[in-house]
C-alpha cells in the first residue's frame, strides 16, 4: 500500500479531460458497414412503415378534429397534406423522353410510394411504367394507390444490385428508365451492377433520366460534423439508410463504364433563406440524361449542359418570415433527407416504463434505431442503472439525509431521481449537453416538489477544472455518496473519473465504515478488467472496502453490498449475470 504522502502527491497530478465516449471522430466502424449493407432493405422498410403509419395517424387525427369542430358534411374538408410528395415536375424537365409516337415503356428505379409512377400515367395516358424498389413495404404502397392499374403500372421487389431484372422485364424492351434519388442508396462498389442490370432491359437509343444528390449539399456538410461517413462522399443517416453524394466527374465515369454518355449534365443548386428560424440551406444536386451507346461514342453538347444549367442554378430564393418552407419552396429530394433539411421534428426518441419502489418512471432515451451513428452513450438506458436504481429504490439509507453526486447519469438519471428522495441534495452530472438536455426534459417530467427542487444538474467533463469548481461551488463540503454506472468502460477514461472523484468526494472520516463517504461503481467489465481499475483507484487514495458479482460467492455477514439483495425476488432487477459493484471508500 503506497503511503499516504505519495498519494497526496498523485492527487496533485493533473489529469487528462476526458468524456466517457470517444471524443473524436473515426467514421463508421467495419461491422456497422458491413450490417448497413446487410440490412438494407430492413432499413427502407422500417422507414416505408414509419412514414406511413405517421401518415394515418395524422389523417386519423385530421380527420377527428374535422368532425367535432365542423358542421360541415366531412367530403368538404380539404385535402391533407402527404409525405411522400408527387413529383410532378418529370413533364417539365423530360417531356420530350415520355411523349412521341407509339406507347412509351417506362422503368421507375426505386419507385419508393410511386411518386413518379403516377404522376406519369396521370400525364401520359400511351406510357406503361415497371416499378421496382428493394423495399417490399415501398413496393405495397404502389399497390395500394388507388390510381394502380395493372393494365398500366407493374410493381415488384427486385434489389437491382443482386437479382436479375431480367426475370421481370423482357431484355431491350424498356424506352426510358428513371432514377430520382435512389443511386445514392447504394454502395458505390454496387453501383456498377445496378447500371449493368438496367442496360439488359435498355432498348439501343434508349435513356437514363437521373436526378440524385451532389457532392456539396447542406446535408453532406452536416453530416460531416459527426461520425457517420462510411467512405468518401458515402454516408449513413440516423435511421439507417445511406447516402451518397456524386460529383459530375465521378458520375460521368461510372456510366461511361457501363456503355451510357452523358448528353445533358448539370449541376442544379439552390439557396434557400428562411428568415423565420434564420436558417440558409444551400440545396445541391446533379441532373442528367444519359444514352445507351450501343457502341457509338457520345458526349454531353454544349448547348445541352447551358440548358441543364441555366434550368438548375437559382440562387437566393427567399420565403416569407413567417412562411412554412415547404409550402412555399419545394425542392425535390429522397423522402430520407426531406423532414431533416427543413427542420421538422424527427422521431429520433422512444420512452422507456420503468417501475422502481412502487413508482413508475418514464423517461425518453435515443430510439435503438439511431443508436448505431451517436458516440455518446449518455443518450442510452444500460442495465448497470436499472440495478443500482433498484437497489437505491429498495434500499435508500444509502443515501438518506446524505449529500450525493452521480457520475455520467446520462440522459435517462434514474439512479438520480431514485436517489432524490431520500438525499439532502442530489447532483447529476454528464460531460455531454445532448444528454443533458434530455435529462433535464426527463426530470422535469419525472418530479415534483420538493424533490425536484433538490436534485441539481450540472456539466462535468472528468478533469475539467473549470466544472470541479463550478460544482465544488454549490457544495464546498464534498459528497459524501458518489455513484457510476457503467463509466468504467473506456480504458483512458479511469484516472480521470477516479481523480475527479476524489477532488469531489467528502474528506470526512469520522462516521462509521457503512455511513463513511464511498464511492460506488455499477458495471459490467469490458474493455477495463478489476486490476485497472483497482490500479487507477489507488492511485487517487482510494481502496476497496466491498465488491459484489452475481452468482459469485461471498460471506454474506459481512458483505455491505450483500446485504442490499435480502429478497430472493430481487433478481428481476438484474438484466444480465455480468453485472458487478464495487464499494470504494478513501485510504
Amino acid at each position: 500500500m503506497e503511503s499516504n504522502t505519495e498519494n497526496n502527491v498523485k492527487q496533485q497530478q493533473p489529469a487528462q479531460r476526458i468524456q466517457i465516449y470517444p471524443p473524436t471522430t473515426s467514421g463508421v466502424s467495419p461491422f456497422w458497414i458491413a450490417k448497413y449493407e446487410r440490412d438494407a432493405k430492413k432499413y427502407w422498410d422500417q422507414f416505408y412503415r414509419r412514414h406511413q403509419d405517421k401518415a394515418i395517424a395524422i389523417v386519423l387525427v385530421a380527420k377527428f378534429l374535422f368532425w367535432v369542430t365542423s358542421t360541415k358534411p366531412e367530403t368538404s374538408m380539404e385535402p391533407l397534406p402527404k409525405f411522400f410528395k408527387d413529383r410532378h415536375y418529370l413533364d417539365k424537365e423530360w417531356d420530350q423522353y415520355f411523349s412521341g409516337s407509339g406507347r412509351k415503356v417506362i422503368l421507375e428505379v426505386g419507385c419508393g410510394a410511386g411518386n413518379a409512377v403516377f404522376p406519369l400515367i396521370a400525364t401520359y395516358p400511351d406510357v406503361f411504367v415497371y416499378a421496382c424498389d428493394f423495399s417490399q413495404r415501398a413496393v405495397n404502397l404502389v399497390k395500394a394507390h388507388k390510381e394502380f392499374n395493372e393494365t398500366r403500372v407493374s410493381a415488384f421487389v427486385c434489389d437491382l444490385t443482386s437479382d436479375d431484372l431480367g426475370k421481370h422485364i423482357s431484355p431491350a424492351s424498356v424506352d426510358v428508365v428513371t432514377m430520382i434519388f435512389v443511386l445514392s442508396a447504394v454502395s458505390p462498389e454496387k453501383m456498377p451492377l445496378v447500371l449493368q442490370n438496367i442496360k439488359k432491359v435498355l432498348k439501343p437509343n434508349g435513356y437514363v433520366l437521373f436526378r440524385d444528390y451532389a457532392v456539396g449539399d447542406l446535408a453532406q456538410e452536416r453530416f460531416s460534423t459527426k461520425d457517420q461517413q462510411i467512405s468518401e462522399n458515402f454516408y449513413v443517416r440516423g435511421d439507417g439508410t445511406r447516402a451518397f453524394y456524386f460529383s459530375n466527374e465521378f458520375l460521368t465515369s461510372l456510366f461511361k463504364e457501363q456503355g451510357l454518355d452523358a448528353e445533358e449534365l448539370g449541376l442544379c443548386c439552390k439557396k434557400v433563406e428562411n428568415r423565420a428560424r434564420e436558417l440558409v440551406m444551400n440545396r445541391r444536386w446533379v441532373q442528367a440524361v444519359f444514352h445507351y451507346s450501343d457502341g457509338v461514342n457520345h458526349s454531353p453538347s454544349s448547348e445541352a449542359l447551358s440548358k441543364s444549367d441555366d434550368l438548375c442554378c437559382q440562387e437566393n430564393i427567399k420565403p416569407k418570415a413567417d412562411a412554412e418552407p415547404i409550402k412555399d419552396f419545394v425542392v425535390d429530394m429522397s423522402e430520407g433527407m426531406a423532414i431533416e433539411m427543413f427542420g421538422a421534428p424527427t422521431n429520433d426518441t422512444e420512452v422507456i416504463e420503468i417501475e422502481l419502489g412502487g413508482c413508475d418512471i418514464k423517461i425518453k432515451v435515443l430510439s435503438k434505431e439511431y443508436q448505431h451513428t451517436c458516440k455518446s452513450t449518455g443518450l442510452m438506458l444500460w442495465e448497470s442503472a436499472r440495478l443500482m436504481a433498484a437497489i437505491l429504490a429498495r434500499n435508500p439509507s444509502i443515501v438518506a439525509g446524505k449529500r450525493v453526486l452521480e457520475l455520467g447519469a446520462g440522459c435517462g438519471g434514474i439512479c438520480s431521481m431514485v436517489a432524490v428522495r431520500s438525499a439532502s441534495i442530489m447532483v447529476a452530472t454528464d460531460g455531454d449537453r445532448k444528454a443533458l438536455e434530455l435529462l433535464d426534459q426527463n426530470i422535469t417530467s419525472n418530479l415534483r416538489p420538493p424533490f425536484l427542487a433538490k436534485l441539481v444538474m450540472k456539466k462535468l467533463e472528468w478533469g475539467n477544472r473549470d466544472d470541479i469548481n463550478a460544482i465544488k461551488a454549490m457544495n464546498n463540503e464534498g459528497f459524501e455518496v458518489i455513484i457510476g454506472t457503467d463509466v468504467t468502460y473506456i480504458p483512458d477514461a479511469i484516472l480521470p473519473m477516479f481523480s475527479t472523484a476524489r477532488e469531489l468526494i467528502s474528506s470526512d472520516k469520522s462516521a462509521e465504515k457503512d455511513q463513511a463517504p464511498a464511492l460506488i461503481l455499477c458495471h459490467i467489465f469490458r474493455r477495463v478488467d478489476e486490476p485497472s481499475l483497482l490500479s487507477a483507484a489507488s492511485r487517487y487514495g482510494f481502496r476497496l472496502v466491498d465488491k459484489w458479482a452475481k452468482g459469485s460467492p461471498t460471506n454474506e455477514s459481512q458483505s455491505l453490498i450483500s446485504s442490499w439483495f435480502p429478497e430472493k425476488n430481487f433478481e428481476e432487477h438484474i438484466p444480465t449475470s455480468a453485472l458487478n459493484i464495487m464499494y470504494f471508500q478513501l485510504d
